[in-house]
């Protein structure tokens, strides 16, 4: 039986961890210990950083893995990268894997090659107070760490007297010495998702995007398809391939996040993984078949076939159930959702007695709806329907 290192036990490694176990796969799964829900599915867990890379290599010599597989996360593609050089295995090379975790060298990259993105500064982490930097750049700007996802450490800011806020998040979520600070573009956000192998993009998928406005934009939700025109698709299509080709990435999953700027796509970053918020989820929906099974079978060294399965794709919608305040789970009722063949999955990520987060950042979220229909807007309809009738109290 092949193995499959899995980086992570997260609610977004969950479903690569139950789809390389149908796929025969016996499943190793690192992660720091926590209350990760991975840990309880996998065949073996280890707990160790998924930023230490000698440590993974040691554990991927001695059970001898046939790949590496990430998904929902940045912070370990560079380990992933290093794992791929040194054993031969199937993904991003180690060179491309940092330019793609470290936004400044992706943003370095960018530039040098022609990608169209916001302008930016690099500032030293020691610098409490950057305002002239900002001044130069002119407000609002954006504050960002260099090395984190789930949007972590990115904040938006309008002037002055919101540095010290926008600093003191960057440094509560970087390892690095440095971050950045960007323009901030004003337009309409959304992404792709797209797959590289041998150096082919196999398929770009543009995604409208649902944005809660907390420190900074953060997706609480997609939908496909994105009815933008195709003349701006192109665009997207075409500075997505420059991006990737900046940053050198090659078989794996790519996703991407764009602002549509004055009719111009921009490219805010790029990861080399499939993205979370129930995006590998759309990207099946929409195509018709099961994207995390790619994935896997793409980190394993297997024949894949990108070929859309539907003759006409299936408009979906996804979206994270988000609260309001912090508390604790007293009751999730769904009793009164309408029967509807069309909610494809309803599920919480806690139970009764779990705490839960006011909504600022993607980890907040507690559950996620994913519903269809014959157009987007009917699809929308049923999800915000099902979710007016979920009740959920918190002590």
């Amino acid at each position: 039986m092949k193995k499959i290192l899995i980086l992570g036990a997260g609610i977004y490694q969950v479903p690569l961890i139950t789809t390389a176990k149908k796929l025969g796969y016996y499943t190793i799964v690192a992660s720091i210990p926590g209350k990760y829900p991975g840990f309880a599915l996998a065949d073996k867990v280890y707990y160790v950083d998924t930023t230490d890379a000698d440590k993974l290599e040691e554990i991927a010599l001695a059970e001898g893995i046939s790949g590496v597989c990430v998904s929902g996360t940045d912070v370990c593609i560079p380990a992933q990268g290093k794992l791929c050089d040194r054993l031969g295995l199937t993904g991003p090379a180690e060179q491309a894997a940092v330019r793609a975790q470290d936004k400044l060298l992706m943003k370095d990259a960018f530039r040098e090659n022609g990608v169209r993105t916001a302008y930016y500064e690099y500032v030293d982490i020691s610098d409490s107070n950057p305002v002239q930097v900002c001044e130069r750049i002119g407000y609002p700007v954006i504050f960002k760490a260099v090395d984190s996802s789930g949007s972590r450490g990115i904040t938006k800011v309008n002037r002055a007297e919101e540095i010290p806020y926008a600093v003191k998040a960057v440094r509560d979520n970087t390892r690095s010495d440095h971050y950045l600070v960007e323009k901030y573009l004003t337009g309409s956000e959304f992404g792709a998702q797209a797959c590289v192998k041998n150096g082919e993009l196999k398929f770009i998928l543009p995604h409208g995007d649902y944005v809660f406005q907390g420190d900074t934009g953060v997706p609480i939700g997609h939908f496909a398809p994105y009815e933008i025109g195709d003349e701006i698709i192109e665009d997207c299509k075409r500075q997505l391939t420059l991006a990737v080709g900046a940053l050198g990435i090659d078989n794996c999953a790519i996703n991407a996040d764009f602002i549509l700027c004055e009719g111009k796509t921009y490219v805010l970053e790029i990861g080399a993984r499939a993205g979370a918020t129930g995006l590998v989820e759309m990207t099946s929906l929409y195509y018709g078949f099961d994207y995390y099974e790619k994935i896997i079978q793409l980190c394993m060294g297997e024949e894949v076939d990108f070929t859309p399965v539907l003759e006409h794709p299936q408009p979906n919608v996804t979206m994270l159930f988000c609260s309001q305040r912090s508390g604790r789970v007293k009751e999730i009722d769904t009793s009164a959702v309408t029967p509807d063949e069309r909610i494809i999955s309803l599920s919480f990520d806690v139970e009764p007695g779990d705490s839960v987060r006011k909504f600022r950042k993607g980890p907040d979220r507690f559950g996620m709806i994913v519903t269809v229909g014959d157009t987007v807007e009917e699809a929308k309809q049923v999800m915000e329907r099902a979710m007016a009738q979920v009740n959920v109290v918190l002590e």
